[in-house]
């Protein structure tokens, strides 16, 4: 199974800290490393590695390359290197990277399933899932870290073993976690071949028209803001991304709905509702935190802020999660019921909905 370092969480080893290769460094530490996914069509190496970094620039990434850090196939190359399927790029600098092991902390953690193999928690909003971006404590890592700590197997710095995907800190649901080597590829291959369940709950702005619809696009970072991901119209840019949407409920000026995810991109629900019309209620990175849909009148603007006020995110949690187990070859699926932030919302709708009528 392919292996990627997360380029979105690079903080202290970020491409910003490169210097010049000294002529008397003849030692290089490798930093990050990812492998270019066999289906990849050609495209230049600093526009490929700009969609994998959060907050870095394409200059920044072409100036690595000419400082000889970036590497494929363990060969330095130019800025214009085409990248190909099966690529092993590569940066690397004349330090080693700056430690940052994971450490247990008793933080709460909810376990939804445990075995010998594979755990299951809900995450919490307002949690990091992993390490990184200053966030060194107080993630789900560091939790999950404390859980295990008894078991000798178990090595929180270990890549090959741990959480086997994520979801953003201000989403709420259901992650899984892999305790052996075997565990987590086999996981990960389900994810890679897009054979796991997984549905998330949301609140977006706006009535959604169709009961059911399919929103595709490239999902890749957007040039003006590198914080925000958008739909990209450059097929050569950014990653294939489909998600299935159903209205469970439609509430006035916001729609509950039920995204099915066929692909899992950086905050692909997030941008794919946007896409279409249909921001993430109160998600301030996309506009959501805005009265985007209603009335001019003061008294709907302070419900609207009571609604904020409520649920203090973006209105998405990942309710199911489905996959086969990967020792017992056993079907599994797993639901979280709405948080408590997320059922006030939308009974604060619901209330509204029937007042506004009456």
């Amino acid at each position: 199974m392919k292996r990627e370092e997360d380029f979105d969480e690079m903080a202290d080893d970020s491409i910003d800290d490169i210097e010049p290769v000294r002529k008397n460094s003849t030692e290089l530490y490798e930093h990050f490393r990812v492998v270019v996914d066999k289906g990849q069509y050609p495209v230049r190496i600093d526009r490929y590695l700009s969609d994998r970094f959060a907050a870095v620039s394409r200059n920044r990434i072409q100036l690595a390359a000419e400082a000889g850090y970036v590497m494929a196939d363990g060969n330095p190359v130019k800025s214009s290197y085409k990248v190909k399927g099966g690529d092993v790029l590569t940066v690397l600098m004349n330090r080693p990277r700056y430690d940052h092991d994971v450490k247990p902390e008793n933080i709460p953690l909810e376990v939804v399933y445990e075995d010998g193999d594979i755990m299951v928690v809900n995450k919490p909003a307002g949690m990091v899932v992993h390490p990184g971006c200053g966030n060194y404590s107080g993630t789900l890592v560091n939790a999950i870290a404390w859980h295990l700590r008894d078991n000798p197997r178990y090595d929180p710095n270990d890549p090959d073993i741990g959480l086997v995907h994520r979801i953003d800190k201000d989403t709420s649901g259901l992650l899984v976690v892999a305790k052996t080597p075997e565990a987590k590829t086999l996981l990960g291959l389900q994810f890679f071949n897009k054979t796991t369940e997984r549905k998330y709950v949301a609140l977006v702005w706006g009535l959604v028209d169709k009961d059911d619809g399919t929103i595709a696009g490239n999902i890749g970072r957007n040039p003006k803001d590198r914080m925000q991901m958008m739909v990209l119209n450059d097929p050569e840019q950014g990653k294939y991304a489909v998600t299935h949407y159903h209205v469970l409920e439609r509430l006035g000026y916001v729609t509950l709905v039920a995204c099915v995810l066929e692909t899992g991109r950086t905050h692909q629900i997030r941008v794919h509702m946007k896409h279409v019309g249909h921001v993430l209620f109160n998600d301030a990175r996309y506009g959501g935190d805005l009265p985007l849909k209603g009335t001019n009148f003061s008294r709907y603007k302070q419900f609207i802020e009571n609604c904020f006020k409520t649920c203090p995110r973006q209105a998405l949690h990942a309710m199911t999660l489905g996959f086969v187990h990967p020792r017992t070859k056993e079907e599994m699926f797993f639901t979280a019921p709405l948080p408590q932030d997320m059922v006030g919302l939308i009974d604060k709708w619901r209330n509204y909905i029937s007042h506004r009528e009456v």
